[in-house]
């Protein structure tokens, strides 16, 4: 896959990756949220529960799902803490964070609690 493709098939990831937390139940609150210290993929929100999704596509899903480091766990957990000081009014939500993993022919996971934020 040449770069132009793989940066719109990780578009397409996201996009799909949100409507089916659509279906779901889940409510996106943003999509793509830039930080200073980073980016997170989706945001969204499950009754009490606010949900920090990672979303990779890779050609199989074994890969994506191993595609997010510690490095980047700790980039997203420093922006999931700068979304939620420019969004105190959802301070109080239980928070996770999720991977969803994406590959061709729609091949979709979602794993909830991917990882737990570190101290």
């Amino acid at each position: 896959m040449r770069e132009g493709d793989t940066y719109r098939f990780g578009l397409w990831a996201e996009q799909v990756s949100a409507w089916r937390l659509r279906l779901r139940g889940y409510r996106i609150l943003a999509c793509r949220y830039k930080t200073p210290v980073g980016e997170i993929d989706l945001v969204a929100r499950k009754k009490n529960t606010l949900v920090f999704i990672e979303v990779k596509a890779r050609k199989d899903l074994s890969t994506a799902l191993q595609a997010v480091t510690p490095r980047m766990q700790h980039r997203i957990e420093r922006a999931a803490n700068y979304f939620l000081a420019k969004h105190s009014e959802l301070s109080g939500l239980e928070m996770r964070f999720d991977l969803i993993a994406v590959a061709p022919r729609l091949r979709w996971r979602h794993l909830d609690n991917a990882w737990q934020a570190s101290a």
